[in-house]
């Protein structure tokens, strides 16, 4: 999943049903000429509803469908008889999927679970029909409710990708290439800042049937939480990672530094982020000897930490070991 199949915001306009009216009908038959009201109520305009669905991954089905409409409620009939209800429509979305106003940015709602209903817009209530109005001192009300009006709203739809392993580190570190070493990924991989420019995810395959998911997301830069680079895009992404793998590269200037960089960023964001599991991976380790290293090793994070290279495959399988270990504790 990647590129342009991979759609994590839409805007969205909805206008869900007007509610149908009341009927003003009063009862006529072959053996009364003058009954009394019996006016049905009118249907309740359709709602637009989010549903769960575990397995996409993607907002691309909503990409090109901006507008979501749906029908309006039936009038009221007499006899007491009730008008239709307007048509439902669904939204199937993935999970994570998040609900936000446009106007002020606040997150109204996330579906979490599989199957799991929100309606986003609700329709009209439908009018009620004369026989409500009837009284002792107005025996033939010749009035009726008229429906309530349908929603019309602008909603924003954001994804947050949900893997065991999220992939944190600075443009250009080595996060593609190490994810399209250990999985069946095909990122894109090139030498320059974002070459990553929507989240890709592999499932890791680990001694057997095991597996776990890890999730390549845009690189972070200084200052993302305030939207700079490719910013809050990609620091909503790591909210529903289980386990935060930090990679800095061997050839780093100080690791010790940026990973302090990227837990700031990760704390500035959101600070419940640094309750997750957090690991250390220096990539690029082939162009650093053993001295070298025992150097580096002096200075590093208190997290647990391994030297790889996903060019010649150096301790990959170590690093998936403690992957799995730190995510089964």
């Amino acid at each position: 999943m990647s590129g342009k199949n991979f759609v994590d915001y839409v805007k969205v306009n909805l206008r869900s049903g007007n509610g149908g009216p009341g009927s003003t009908h009063l009862h006529r038959s072959k053996i009364t000429s003058k009954g009394g009201p019996d006016g049905g109520d009118g249907g309740r305009g359709g709602h637009i509803i989010l549903r769960g669905n575990k397995q996409m991954w993607t907002l691309l089905h909503l990409k090109y469908r901006k507008h979501v409409k749906a029908d309006h409620g039936g009038s009221g009939g007499g006899d007491l008889r009730s008008g239709a209800e307007g048509e439902d429509v669904y939204l199937d979305v993935p999970l994570g999927t998040v609900v936000r106003d446009p106007e002020t940015g606040d997150a109204l709602h996330e579906i979490t679970q599989e199957g799991e209903e929100w309606t986003i817009a609700p329709g009209g209530r439908g009018g009620k029909g004369n026989h409500h109005f009837k009284s002792p001192t107005m025996q033939t009300p010749r009035f009726s409710q008229p429906g309530e009006p349908g929603l019309e709203i602008w909603r924003i739809l954001e994804l947050k990708v949900l893997a065991d392993v999220g992939l944190v580190g600075f443009p250009n570190v080595g996060k593609s290439t190490l994810l399209a070493s250990i999985t069946a990924a095909k990122p894109e991989i090139a030498d320059y800042e974002f070459t990553t420019l929507t989240p890709n995810l592999g499932i890791v395959p680990y001694r057997g049937e095991r597996s776990f998911i890890m999730a390549d997301i845009p690189g972070i830069i200084e200052n993302a939480h305030l939207g700079k680079g490719l910013g809050l895009r990609f620091l909503r992404h790591i909210e529903r990672n289980s386990l935060l793998l930090f990679t800095v590269p061997a050839d780093a200037k100080d690791i010790h530094e940026q990973y302090r960089i990227l837990l700031r960023e990760l704390e500035m964001y959101n600070p419940e982020l640094l309750d997750k599991q957090r690991l250390l991976a220096i990539t690029k380790s082939d162009l650093a000897d053993v001295e070298l290293r025992e150097a580096m090793a002096k200075d590093l994070p208190e997290i647990p930490y391994v030297f790889i290279s996903s060019i010649t495959g150096e301790n990959l399988d170590k690093l998936k070991d403690l992957i799995w270990k730190t995510l089964n504790e």
